[in-house]
Order: structure tokens, then sequence, then C-alpha cells
């Protein structure tokens, strides 16, 4: 049954330490920053983060890894011009890092939603990625084989949500939400509005609510200037 949380901190208050946790977003579009905000607020560490980048300046995830909360991270873009908090982790030694390719990211987390137990591709194949992992021959091409990511939870974002967790996104923010809700035991999104069960088209339903467990409310706002641009 979906819970509606009254807040992001009652939303991610259920994650615990030593969570994988897979996040949405594709730089700052599908973000979920409040919900990144609170899990930040509420504690939890030893996390497994899955992002299609490794943080962004100083706010989100960025923050997550700066406060070493986050012990490894699975992503396709660790090294940004603004990804200094990572950095500093990484060489550190703080900080695990695993590299994926960005369609192979994409499609492990699908696999998990899937029930699909793995899958062979050429991309990585020959190079360091492929490394310890199986290969084959496959009509005259080498191909890798590549798991799927299973998560304990999944923050996502999304534009609106009925009263049983159909959802539906704005546009690019569209991007790993769907994929990372089937993926999860436990999927928590926050959305700009919420209305009443059939008041989303079918048709324009991006993900069933029999994928959604948790959903929030969040007023949008206009962000806050960063650390960094504060400090120039």
């Amino acid at each position: 049954m979906l819970t509606i949380a009254n807040s992001a901190q009652d939303a991610v208050a259920e994650i615990h330490d030593g969570a994988t946790v897979l996040i949405g977003g594709f730089g700052n579009a599908g973000q979920p920053m409040e919900l990144i905000d609170a899990l930040l607020a509420c504690g939890a560490t030893d996390l497994t983060v899955v992002n299609n980048n490794a943080g962004q300046a100083d706010a989100g995830l960025a923050l997550l890894i700066k406060e070493r909360r986050v012990k490894k991270i699975i992503c396709s873009f660790p090294r940004q011009s603004d990804s200094w908090h990572f950095d500093a982790a990484y060489r550190a030694g703080e900080i695990e890092l695993e590299l994926v390719p960005q369609g192979n990211l994409a499609e492990r987390i699908r696999a998990a939603g899937a029930g699909i137990g793995g899958f062979f591709t050429p991309t990585g194949y020959g190079t360091m990625l492929a490394e310890g992992k199986e290969t084959r021959t496959i009509d005259g091409r080498g191909y890798v084989y590549e798991t799927p990511i299973h998560a304990d939870f999944a923050l996502i974002k999304a534009l609106k949500s009925d009263k049983t967790g159909n959802l539906v996104y704005r546009k690019t923010a569209r991007n790993f939400g769907p994929i990372m809700a089937a993926a999860a035991k436990h999927t928590i999104v926050q959305v700009s509005e919420i209305v009443e069960t059939g008041g989303l088209d079918p048709e324009v339903v991006v993900t069933p609510g029999i994928y959604v467990d948790t959903v929030v409310k969040i007023e949008p706002h206009a962000p806050a200037a960063t650390e960094h641009e504060v400090n120039q």
C-alpha cells in the first residue's frame, strides 16, 4: 500500500546504514534534491549509491560524499569540473568507485527490475572494465557479461503522482526514474503534485503505482547559492 509521507524526512526515515540506494537524475535534471538532503539529515552512513555521476558542486549527492556517508559509488561520470567532493574523497582513499559505461549502467538497473539474471554487451569488452568478468565471442564479436544492480531503496523525482502511486515525469527528468523504481525493494518519490486516483491519463503514466512505496509532495522553490559560489 502506498504511503504518502508528510515530509521528505519521514519519507527516507527507513533508509539504514549500509543500504544500497539508487538515486535518479542526469546532472540536475530529475535529481531528487530534497530527498537527498533528507537522507543527509537522517544520518545513514556506509551507503552504496548508484547514480549517473558522482555529485555536482555543493548540493545533493555531492554533500553526501563530502560528509563521507557514501562508502561506494557506482556511476558513469565520476569526474566533472564541479565534482570536487568526490575527487577529494577518492584521492584520499575514502570512497570506492565502480565505473560503468552509461548504457551498461542503465541496462544493469533495468535488468534488476525485469528479473533478468544478466546480459552480454560489447561495451567495455577488451578494456580494464571487463577484467574479472565472463566474456564470450558471439557471431565473431567480443562480449562481456554484466550483472543486474539491485537496491534496497530508490530515490527518484517525478512531476505528479496519484494516490495509488502512478507517476508521470517532466521531459528529461524522466531519465533514470522509471528503471530505478522497478529495481529497488522500496521506492521513494518526490513530486510537485499529488492528484486523486483517476486524475492522471492512463496513456501518459510512465511508472505504475505497483513499483512505488512512498510519495512526498515537495513544493518547488528557487535554488540557493552553493557553498562554492558563496566562497568565490
